[in-house]
């Protein structure tokens, strides 16, 4: 016997459990594996997945489905009343042959009397297909049916027989299915014998009229579904487009780089998509408004940001002279003056906030003129000998660091700014010295991406690395990262945000990475195109 069929227990036994085997009840007992029949699982219901999926589809299919289901359903309930009333047509045509078919059986069987050979099937006008039956003292005296295709007489089996004989005389007619098929019948008295008379019609012709009528109608129904679907989905479609265009336009502005300025809001809904009375040209007007007011905004914001850029490069330059008067007599009442040593030491202080003051106003007099997109002159550069340079100049003044150049042999030009690539170079070392503590390591690099068609800069250091948090914001201005990163000097904020701009300026990108140990700031610059050399033409030939 397998487990699964144990015999049932006792009345009011208890269910035993051998070693190893858990009660279903017990807290230990294993829970049921998904999918085991009986298990109750939560699902959603049937009509909130269908509302799911049919929320999932295009405004275009759910049109024309809604169009093709009212079409389909019309259809039905016309299908569905035209052959109950062409049914209810046909019993009626039915009823009213059968009882002319009646009496004229009766009639003939009148004149006649009981003669076989005569019997009431043989009356004139009966179609064919009639059945005629003689009951005589609850027996079946004689009954046969005039054949639907030869016209010719065929006896009732026996299996007719009790059929027939349950037929009510003067009853409404009914339907019963004999050997031959379904037949309509009804029972009179016989005039000529005394018994009961019946006769019959066959319900065949009127079936295959309703089926004919059924298949008649599933086709023009069909055809009419195809063509109404086809017609309206060229109609729906037409009738969206201006609704996509409206769609497309709006993507195109989703999808465009807004940091360039109003530049990227010129897209407009054209005038036929945008008029007012119909639901997409009121969506393209009202994109066309929120299109307007946000490239205002942007105008207004473009602005505000040149005034400000104005400002800060006017008010740097305007600050220059003075603070460079002051740094001057600073300087003159330090060499031809005496002071004890605390005026000399406060003097040496206001020197040194004003050299501060002045590299501050410049490096913002920079950053202004890069902002507003001043033409560079550029010249050929040697991108490997400038990095090799600067770092021999970092390894004499910050001899507390390890300072290690690693730039090919062959020259790496780049097309630009001397004076404004050293300082992108300069601003990283010293950015590398100022926030990495004494004894690390820095690693210049100097290589060309064949596969971009660039040359790259790397600035590596073995320092404490910068704080994840903090790592998008190193190219903001006036941003400092003392708290994340070790070093004693103080900083303005403005060293990374002048390479990144100067960077930029020359058409390249700046990257930084950072984990602790290793921090890399790239550089990558576009190499200049090489133009092929002339070919060489052969001299002319002297004329005679």
């Amino acid at each position: 016997m397998t487990p699964s069929a144990r015999p049932p227990l006792p009345s009011g036994e208890p269910e035993r459990h051998s070693a190893g085997e858990a009660s279903p009840h017990s807290p230990d007992a294993p829970a049921p594996a998904p999918g085991i029949p009986g298990q109750e699982t939560e699902r959603a219901p049937l009509h909130a997945r269908l509302g799911q999926r049919l929320g999932r589809l295009p405004l275009q299919r759910k049109l024309l489905l809604a169009l093709i289901g009212s079409l389909a359903l019309i259809c039905t309930v016309i299908g569905l009343l035209l052959n109950a009333g062409m049914r209810q047509s046909l019993a009626a045509q039915l009823h009213e042959q059968l009882e002319f078919a009646s009496d004229r059986a009766a009639s003939y069987s009148a004149q006649n009397g009981r003669e076989t050979s005569s019997g009431p099937l043989f009356a004139p006008g009966q179609a064919s297909g009639t059945l005629n039956a003689r009951i005589v003292s609850g027996y079946l005296f004689s009954g046969a049916v005039l054949d639907s295709k030869t016209g010719e007489r065929k006896d009732i089996t026996d299996a007719d027989v009790l059929p027939l004989t349950s037929v009510k005389v003067d009853a409404p007619p009914v339907v019963h299915h004999l050997s031959i098929g379904d037949y309509m019948l009804s029972a009179q008295q016989d005039p000529g014998s005394g018994g009961i008379l019946i006769t019959g019609l066959p319900m065949a012709p009127t079936e295959r009229t309703l089926a004919s009528l059924g298949i008649l109608t599933i086709t023009i129904s069909l055809a009419g579904l195809i063509a109404i679907g086809l017609v309206g989905s060229m109609i729906i479609r037409r009738s969206l487009a201006p609704l996509q265009r409206v769609s497309a336009v709006a993507s195109s502005v989703a999808n465009a780089e807004l940091e360039s300025g109003t530049a990227a809001l010129e897209a407009r809904v054209p005038p036929e998509d945008s008029i007012p009375g119909t639901e997409s040209g009121e969506v393209g007007r009202a994109l066309n408004a929120l299109l307007d007011n946000v490239g205002a905004a942007f105008a207004v914001r473009e602005a505000s940001e040149a005034q400000m850029r104005q400002f800060v490069a006017d008010a740097s330059h305007e600050l220059r002279t003075p603070l460079s008067a002051i740094r001057g007599y600073t300087e003159l009442i330090s060499a031809t003056e005496h002071f004890s040593d605390d005026g000399q030491r406060s003097l040496n202080r206001v020197l040194e906030q004003s050299t501060r003051m002045s590299s501050l106003v410049e490096n913002l007099l920079l950053l202004a003129r890069l902002d507003e997109k001043h033409q560079i002159k550029k010249a050929p550069v040697d991108l490997g000998k400038l990095a090799t340079d600067i770092t021999e100049d970092f390894a004499i003044t910050a001899p507390a660091h390890h300072w290690i150049p690693k730039v090919p042999d062959i020259p790496l030009v780049v097309s630009g700014d001397a004076a404004a690539l050293r300082r992108v170079i300069t601003n990283l070392l010293a950015n590398a010295r100022k926030h990495t503590s004494e004894g690390n390591t820095v690693t210049v690099g100097v290589h060309r991406d064949a596969a971009s068609h660039q040359a790259v800069l790397r600035v590596a250091d073995t320092g404490e690395g910068i704080a994840p948090d903090f790592l998008p914001l190193v190219f903001e201005r006036f941003t400092r990262a003392d708290g994340a990163r070790s070093g004693a000097d103080g900083t303005t904020g403005l060293g990374l945000p002048i390479a990144k701009a100067i960077v930029e300026s020359h058409d390249g990108s700046i990257t930084v990475s950072s984990v602790p140990g290793n921090t890399v700031f790239e550089v990558r610059l576009p190499l200049p195109l090489a133009v092929p050399p002339k070919p060489l033409t052969p001299p002319k030939a002297a004329k005679a």
